[in-house]
């Protein structure tokens, strides 16, 4: 099941406007371009989804879920997965081609 959002982009925009804070003047005092807070409505851009949830109290993940993985780390198991040889074949110096 997905996870729905905590707001939405405009209730995001109203909670920053009421606030007193505009996503210009956010993403700039976060050491942003002036429009990345901004772009984060269509594109996925971390540290201006940071900067916008830590100002209104929450997670990011809260507020874009779908952005952020569900589960745990995907680390493969060594001993079940073993890494796989390159499939070229050694060349020693010796047996290069001179040229």
């Amino acid at each position: 099941m997905r996870k729905q959002p905590k707001m939405d982009w405009p209730a995001i925009v109203a909670e920053l406007h009421r606030q007193g804070m505009t996503l210009t003047e956010l993403a700039i005092r976060n050491g942003l371009s002036a429009n990345s807070c901004r772009r984060v409505k269509t594109l996925s851009h971390y540290p201006a989804q940071e900067a916008i949830a830590t100002f209104l109290g929450c997670a990011p993940e809260d507020l874009w879920p779908d952005r952020y993985p569900r589960g745990g780390p995907r680390i493969l198991d060594r001993t079940k997965f073993p890494p796989v040889a390159s499939g070229k074949k050694p060349v020693r110096a010796d047996e290069k081609d001179a040229a």
